[in-house]
């Protein structure tokens, strides 16, 4: 078990408040992984002032030297991984081939942040008139909250903090409770690296508390924000009111489509990595599977046979499928919408039930469940779970399948098994996410391009590739007049 202390202006430094909580295994609850500081306003002032000071002289640095620093970052990335991974399994519970991905993901973010430092580009345009220039540059905005998720608890940081730093700003990172010793770990990884002092600052504690100081401290210019939506539409109202950046990444309800004409088995493996990797715990995960008519109970005994056999238990066994959720809390909100499923008359084909045997005893672990014969309208198949639950629905066709795909108030993700060039085409022209899979499941996204989605899956900004810099950065557009004489644009007519 390890202390851990907030880390400001470079320094490890005790919390103000005196208070402290502990972090847990989900897969085995006695085991304490760290103690770490439950911090107060008093803590965020010290790392945004901080933060306020290193900004000058950081945002000076040109772009590529800052990543110089952000290719050392990979590299010492690179050597820890494997750590690292066995931490994250720790922490969160998935298995140790997913956090070896998760872990992966931070490398690769950080990777290309190195080379965006020689391909920060702006726009260089004609002017209607002669003898000058324009162009467009991307500059910094100052200090930054960032406020991340448990269920990815590096690759998710990585998405926030590379762009923002190598852009120019300076930031404090809030990590998720149950996952915080992983984001600590990453910052003295940029450290280590070379990053001065003060440019990242991490502070541990509740979002109530750090976070509701954070939306509303005047020198905090930008909130980025991964989690649920309810909370992102209190941020953004908060925001809001003093006009700060705001980009929200928040829930999805995804949906795995599968026609007649596809390749099942195929199709069925998707579904099993999509619905039950990460044990539903991603924003991503397909928590609906529409399927067409005419192969609707042949894809079911299918389903059924292969959800069965997945294995429970702790995640660094490497032959384990699916680990515990993260906490209690996250059990008991998945095991009550079980019983809303059973309550709404969906039927309950598999799972339904904790799992409590041998050492999962200790743990938090549930059941892979399918419901089938879900009606679109459910709550089950409205409502965002982030649990291993599946609602399986009826579709006639190909139209009725895109229909119950969209009839929901989120729209991040989405996926279609089909063999038909056409319907795969069409489906990426109207499904109404960020995000569209053709015979490939609904999780899988690649940090080099944009992550993101639309309704009430965010506010329209995408992490993730060249997408994530603007989120961190204002367009400054220039003009430079070399001819020597007033010119006014849109009445001067240009003559030879």
């Amino acid at each position: 078990m390890k202390e851990y202390k907030n880390f400001i202006n470079g320094k490890f430094v005790d919390s103000k408040s005196g208070r402290t909580f502990e972090n847990r295994n989900p897969a085995n609850w006695d085991e304490v992984i760290g103690i770490f500081p439950k911090s107060n306003a008093e803590d965020l002032n010290m790392a945004i002032e901080a933060a306020k000071k290193a900004y000058p002289r950081w945002r000076a640095i040109p772009l590529p030297k800052k990543a110089e620093i952000m290719r050392r970052a990979a590299e010492i990335m690179i050597s820890k991984k494997e750590e690292a991974a066995r931490l994250m399994t720790r922490e969160m519970g998935k298995v140790i081939k997913e956090t070896r991905g998760d872990y992966q993901e931070g490398i690769d973010t950080a990777l290309y942040a190195a080379g965006q430092g020689r391909r920060y580009f702006g726009y260089s345009v004609p002017s209607e008139l002669p003898n000058k220039i324009c162009f467009t540059r991307r500059d910094p905005l100052g200090v930054w909250g960032l406020i991340t998720p448990w269920n990815f608890p590096v690759a998710i940081p990585s998405w926030k903090i590379f762009p923002c730093i190598l852009s120019g700003n300076t930031a404090i990172i809030k990590p998720a409770t149950d996952t915080p010793a992983s984001a600590g770990e990453l910052v003295q990884v940029l450290y280590e690296a070379g990053l001065p002092e003060g440019v990242l600052n991490i502070i541990y504690g509740g979002g109530g508390e750090i976070g509701e100081a954070m939306l509303s401290h005047p020198d905090i210019v930008g909130i980025s924000f991964t989690g649920s939506s309810d909370i992102g539409m209190r941020i953004g109202e908060v925001c809001g009111k003093t006009l700060k950046r705001c980009s929200l990444e928040l829930g999805g309800k995804n949906g795995q489509v599968v026609l007649a004409d596809a390749n099942l088995d195929l199709a069925l493996d998707g579904v099993l990595w999509g619905a039950f990797g990460t044990t539903g715990q991603r924003c991503t995960a397909t928590s609906r599977l529409i399927i067409e008519e005419p192969i609707y109970n042949k894809f079911i005994e299918m389903l059924k046979a292969r959800v069965e056999k997945l294995k429970l238990g702790n995640g660094l066994d490497e032959t384990v499928d699916v680990g515990p959720l993260v906490n209690k809390g996250q059990r008991d909100t998945v095991a009550m919408y079980v019983d809303i499923g059973k309550k709404e008359g969906a039927k309950l084909l598999t799972g339904g039930e904790p799992y409590t045997e041998g050492e999962c005893a200790k743990g938090w672990f549930y059941k892979p469940t399918v419901f089938i014969d879900v009606l679109p309208t459910m709550r089950i198949a409205q409502e965002e779970i982030f649990g291993p639950v599946l609602s399986v629905i009826k579709a006639k066709n190909f139209e009725e399948a895109i229909k119950i795909l969209n009839g929901t108030t989120y729209g991040l993700s989405s996926s279609i098994y089909t063999n038909d060039l056409n319907k795969a085409q069409k489906a990426a022209e109207l499904a109404e996410t960020g995000i569209v899979y053709i015979n490939a499941p609904t999780i899988g996204a690649e940090c080099h391009l944009p992550f993101g989605g639309m309704k009430n899956t965010g506010n329209g900004h995408r992490e993730g590739g060249w997408t994530a810099y603007e989120i961190f950065t204002e367009v400054k557009t220039v003009y430079i007049d070399y001819s020597g004489t007033l010119q006014k644009a849109q009445i001067d007519t240009w003559q030879e």
